[in-house]
C-alpha cells in the first residue's frame, strides 16, 4: 500500500501540536524488551537463521495483575502504575495454531493439524480470498520461501513443531512477565518423571503467561524436547504451569480424578485464569485431557506427512494400529512417531496450589459427553474455564462446555459458567442464557464462549457466527449479567463502532463493568481478500470511569491522542488489542509501534519505517476531562478538532487556510 500522507500545512501541525499537547485521556506505558531481546538472540533453524535475526519479534499481552481495593487511577486514588505487571509472550514468526487454544482455533473437529486443515479453517471461519497464503504463513512460518516452500526458511509455523521428530527444535515463544523472559518447571529436566524420553534439550519450550495474581504467576507451556537416540520426543503436547515469585513452580498434570494413564503421561492441560481464594491459596482454572479423542477414528486426527516432509509416514497397518496401541501399549509411547500427534477430548478443570507452589487438590468442573460423539466420531467432546472471580466470596468459573444438539446433530461448544460447592468437589455447570446454538447446517453460531467474569456476575464473550456475513462471518460480542439472567450483544444498539457483520473480541471486564477487547476498525468487505484492521476499544457497561460516560464506547487509540506533533510518543502507538483491565482501570494492549513516530496523527497513517508488535499498559490520566479527548480523524479530515472542547483563534486561521475535507 501506498503511504498516504495527511493534505495539512506545517502551520495546522504546529497549532494542534502547541494547542493539545497534554491531552488524552490514557498514558502509554511500554513495557521492557528484555524477554523480546532474549528470543531474538537465541540461535534458530540454520535455514532460516538469517530471516531470523532480520525480522523482529512479535510482543503480545494476555493479563494485568489485579489492583489492590480501593486503587482509582481515574481519580488518582493509590494509583500504583509501576506495581501492576503484565503478562503475555513474546514469538518469533507465526503459531500455526495457538498455544493458548485447547482445541486448535476452538474447533472441536480437532482437523486443523496441516495445510489443508489450516487452509480450509480460513475459507470456512475467516472468510478470506486469500486463505492459501494465510495457511503457507501459519504452516510454513513467516517469511518462508515462496519459490519452495519446504526449505525450511520460514519463521514459526505448524511444520516446524510437526517435523520435531528428526529435525530438532528451537524455542519461537517465551512468556513474557512484565517483559522478562519467565522460566517455567517444563524447562527442567526435574520436571519429567516419564521414562524413556532421553536428555532434555535447552531453548526447546514454547510458553505463554496467561496472568498474575499476587505473587504467583501461571501460564502454559509444551513440553521441552528430548534427545532419544535418533530421534526427539516431547512427553506432552502441553501442560498448564504455576510459578511462585521468580521461581519455576509446578507444571499442572490432569487431575487424579482422569485415571488413564496414557491420559495423565500425555494429556494436555492449560491455565488460563486464577484467583486467590478464602484460605490464600491460588485457585486456577483451565481445561484438561480426559479420555483420547483418536480411537474410533485416528484417520481423520492425523496430518498430512508429506507436508511434514521429513520421510516419515504414519503406519496404518491393520486400522492404524501402532496409533492406537500408543493409547493400549503406553511402554513405547516415546520411541514411536505417532504417538506425537495424539489428541483428546478435554474437560474444564481446577487446580489448587500453595504458596510454595505446591498442588493441594485438582479436579475437572464441567458435565462432560462421551469423550466422541457417538454420530460424528470425527467430533470430541471439549470445554474449557477461561477465567474466574470471587462472587459473593466464593469463586466462580466462566468459559464453554459441549453440548450434544440432538441425536442427529452433532456436538458443539457453548459458553457457560461453572459454580462450585464449599469445598470444589462438585462444580454446576450453566450454559448462558440467549446463546443456544441451533442444529443442522444453517445453525446461527459456530460456537459460542465466555472470557472473563467480575464480582458481580457479568460476564463477557464471543458467538463465532456460522453462516457468511459480508463475506467476514462475524465473531460477534455478549455481556451477560446474572441479576437479571440477561444477555446483550454489543452491537449497532450500543454503539456504531460496532457495526453489522463487524467481527470483536470482548476480552475483560473488570469490577467497575469496564469492558476492554478489539474491534474490526473499517467497515470494507473482504473482496480485496485481505483482513480487516483490528483496534482495542473500551465499553463504559456501568458508571462513569473518569470522563469515560456510562454506555460510551471508545477506541483506545482515541483516547490516547495526545494531539501533539506526530513524533510524539501517543503518535508513535496503535493499539490492536486490549487484553485485560483491573479495577483502577490500567489496560494491558497490544499495539503497533513505529519509532519516530507515525506519519500523521489519523486512523490510517502510515510508518516509514517497519512496524513492531509490542506490549503495553495504559495509564488512565488522573482528573483528565471529556475535554481532552481527541477523535482521531481519517485521512480526509483535518486531525485538530478536539472532542467535546473548541478550538483556540490561531487553529481557527489555519483551517480557514486548508478548509474542510470528508470522506466522498
Amino acid at each position: 500500500m501506498p503511504h498516504k500522507m495527511l493534505k495539512l500545512s506545517t502551520l495546522a501541525i504546529l497549532v494542534a501540536g502547541a494547542s493539545q499537547a497534554s491531552a488524552a485521556v490514557y498514558d502509554i506505558v511500554p513495557v521492557s524488551t528484555a524477554g523480546s531481546d532474549q528470543l531474538a538472540a537465541q540461535a534458530y533453524f540454520p535455514s532460516a537463521q538469517a530471516n531470523a535475526d532480520s525480522t523482529p519479534v512479535s510482543a503480545f499481552t494476555t493479563g494485568i495483575k489485579p489492583s489492590a481495593e480501593g486503587d482509582n487511577c481515574f481519580t488518582g486514588n493509590n494509583c500504583n502504575a509501576d506495581s501492576y505487571d503484565v503478562a503475555g509472550t513474546v514469538r518469533r514468526g507465526t503459531q500455526g495454531t495457538p498455544l493458548s487454544d485447547t482445541t486448535a482455533y476452538n474447533e472441536n473437529r480437532q482437523f486443523i493439524d496441516d495445510w489443508n486443515g489450516l487452509y480450509s479453517y480460513c475459507r470456512d471461519n475467516l472468510g478470506y480470498n486469500i486463505c492459501n497464503v494465510w495457511a503457507d504463513n501459519e504452516y510454513y512460518g513467516y517469511d518462508y520461501n515462496i519459490d519452495d516452500v519446504q526449505d525450511g526458511q520460514g519463521l514459526g509455523g505448524l511444520q516446524h513443531i510437526q517435523q520435531t521428530w528428526l529435525n530438532g527444535y528451537h524455542s519461537n515463544a517465551l512468556a513474557l512477565k512484565n517483559g522478562a523472559a519467565v522460566t517455567t518447571k517444563a524447562d527442567d529436566a526435574s520436571a519429567y518423571s516419564e521414562t524413556g524420553l532421553g536428555s532434555i534439550q535447552e531453548n526447546t519450550t514454547d510458553a505463554v503467561l496467561e496472568g498474575i495474581v499476587g505473587n504467583y504467576s501461571f501460564g502454559t507451556s509444551t513440553s521441552a524436547v528430548f534427545k532419544n537416540g535418533s530421534v526427539n520426543p516431547r512427553a506432552f503436547a502441553k501442560r498448564g504451569f504455576v510459578n511462585v515469585g521468580d521461581e519455576a513452580g509446578t507444571l499442572l498434570s490432569p487431575p487424579e480424578s482422569v485415571t488413564d494413564k496414557f491420559v495423565q503421561n500425555m494429556g494436555q492441560t492449560t491455565a488460563n485464569g486464577a484467583v486467590e481464594i478464602t484460605d490464600g491459596n491460588l485457585l486456577v482454572v483451565g481445561s484438561s485431557s480426559f479420555s483420547p479423542s483418536f480411537l474410533k477414528n485416528p484417520g481423520s486426527r492425523v496430518p498430512n506427512t508429506d507436508n511434514i516432509n521429513i520421510g516419515l509416514n504414519f503406519n496404518d497397518n491393520d486400522d492404524y494400529k501402532v496409533f492406537k496401541d500408543c493409547s493400549t501399549n503406553p511402554d513405547n509411547l516415546y520411541s514411536t512417531f505417532e504417538c506425537q500427534f495424539s489428541t483428546f477430548a478435554n474437560a474444564a478443570a481446577f487446580w489448587v496450589v500453595d504458596n510454595t507452589g505446591n498442588l493441594v487438590k485438582s479436579g475437572v468442573i464441567s458435565s462432560n459427553l462421551a469423550a466422541v460423539d457417538p454420530d460424528h466420531d470425527d467430533v470430541s467432546s471439549q470445554a474449557s474455564a477461561n477465567a474466574v472471580a470471587m462472587v459473593n466470596n466464593a469463586p466462580v468459573a466462566v468459559g464453554y462446555a459441549s453440548r450434544d444438539t440432538n441425536s442427529n446433530d452433532s456436538y458443539v461448544m457453548q459458553a457457560a459458567y461453572f459454580e462450585p460447592s464449599a469445598d470444589l468437589t462438585k462444580w454446576t455447570q450453566t450454559f448462558v442464557p440467549g446463546l443456544n446454538i441451533s442444529t443442522g447446517d444453517d445453525r446461527n453460531y459456530q460456537y459460542t464462549m465466555a472470557n472473563d467474569i467480575n464480582s458481580s456476575f457479568k460476564v463477557v464473550g464471543i458467538a463465532k457466527s456460522h453462516n457468511a456475513e459480508n463475506r467476514s462471518i462475524p465473531q460477534k460480542m455478549f455481556i451477560f449479567d446474572k441479576a437479571t439472567n440477561q444477555t446483550k450483544f454489543l452491537d449497532t444498539s450500543i454503539s456504531p463502532l460496532f457495526f453489522r457483520g463487524s467481527n470483536g473480541d470482548a476480552t475483560a471486564i473488570n469490577d467497575n463493568d469496564q469492558v476492554v477487547g478489539w474491534v474490526d476498525s473499517e467497515t470494507k468487505n473482504q473482496i480485496d481478500g485481505s483482513e480487516r484492521r483490528h483496534r482495542a476499544f473500551t465499553y463504559i457497561a456501568g458508571s462513569a470511569q473518569g470522563p469515560l460516560k456510562a454506555g460510551s464506547v471508545w477506541m483506545l487509540d482515541d483516547l490516547t491522542n495526545d494531539g501533539g506533533a506526530a513524533n510524539t510518543v501517543a503518535n508513535s502507538y496503535r493499539i490492536i488489542s486490549a487484553t485485560d483491565i483491573n479495577d483502577a482501570g490500567v489496560i494491558s494492549a497490544t499495539a503497533n509501534y513505529c519509532a519516530g513516530g507515525y506519519q500523521n496523527l489519523t486512523k490510517e497513517a502510515q510508518c516509514s519505517v517497519t512496524e513492531k508488535q509490542v506490549a503495553i499498559k495504559l495509564v488512565p490520566k488522573a482528573n483528565a476531562t471529556d475535554k481532552d479527548i481527541i477523535v482521531r480523524k481519517t485521512e480526509d479530515e483535518e486531525p485538530v478538532k478536539r472532542s467535546g472542547g473548541s478550538l483556540g483563534i490561531l487553529a481557527l486561521t489555519a483551517l480557514g487556510f486548508i478548509g474542510f475535507r470528508r470522506r466522498k
